[in-house]
């Protein structure tokens, strides 16, 4: 699975065993104690940047467009997504990659084609529920750690220290529209994953198949 969203998933597992994963345990109940949200680190200007992204976010109910993902080892693959908010995504791969990733919202599960194996993880588990969640809140959800804005960008990166233990994700916005256009998750070894979007459409209708998993797939 070289190069696919996998890999990020994966990458903010790698303290867990197979068996924990296979259990469903959530994350956040196995994570060290840490780390509540300390607004008192950013200034009212960053909180209004943070509150504008949330409001951003809220305010989407579907979102389509194609995205660009740049692996840890320099590989490029490419696809399009489809967003329907709360709780449900697909990624399609273009080929020659052949993953299918696919949202339906309690579970995301990876198909790699090629392997004939499809793997299953909690929403929660994933990174992908701040961009899916029914009600974002950056401020309370996660730890902010930093906010930059100038007169093109927006950066947020941010901890989950239930989810993400020592790996961070960094979401980047239009500071025009206040659109998001990229997010790099950094994992606990240093090794980044960048997923952009572009061509972004706002409020096309969705169909309920493209977010149904088959879950006896490849038994």
């Amino acid at each position: 699975m070289t190069g696919s969203l996998a890999n990020v998933i994966r990458g903010l597992k790698t303290s867990l065993s197979a068996a924990l994963l296979a259990s469903g345990l959530c994350l956040g109940a196995l994570a060290p104690a840490a780390a509540t949200p300390n607004l008192s680190a950013l200034s009212p200007a960053q909180l209004n940047t943070v509150k504008a992204v949330n409001q951003y976010f809220n305010g989407i109910t579907s979102m389509e467009g194609k995205f660009q993902q740049t692996a840890p080892d320099g590989s490029v693959t490419n696809g399009y997504f489809v967003i329907d908010r709360p709780g449900k995504m697909r990624f399609r791969y273009y080929p020659p990659a052949k993953i299918d990733i696919t949202v339906d919202g309690k579970t995301v599960a990876v198909d790699d084609k090629g392997l004939g194996e499809q793997t299953m993880y909690l929403l929660s588990e994933t990174p992908l529920r701040f961009l899916l969640d029914k009600n974002i809140n950056l401020l309370e959800e996660a730890v902010v750690q930093s906010v930059s804005a100038d007169s093109d960008l927006i950066v947020i990166t941010m901890q989950d220290p239930g989810t993400f233990v020592t790996s961070h994700l960094t979401l980047y916005f239009d500071a025009r529209t206040i659109e998001l256009k990229q997010w790099t998750v950094t994992d606990d070894q240093g090794l980044e994953t960048t997923v952009a979007v572009y061509e972004t459409k706002i409020g096309q209708p969705t169909k309920p198949e493209w977010f149904t998993i088959d879950y006896n797939k490849y038994r």
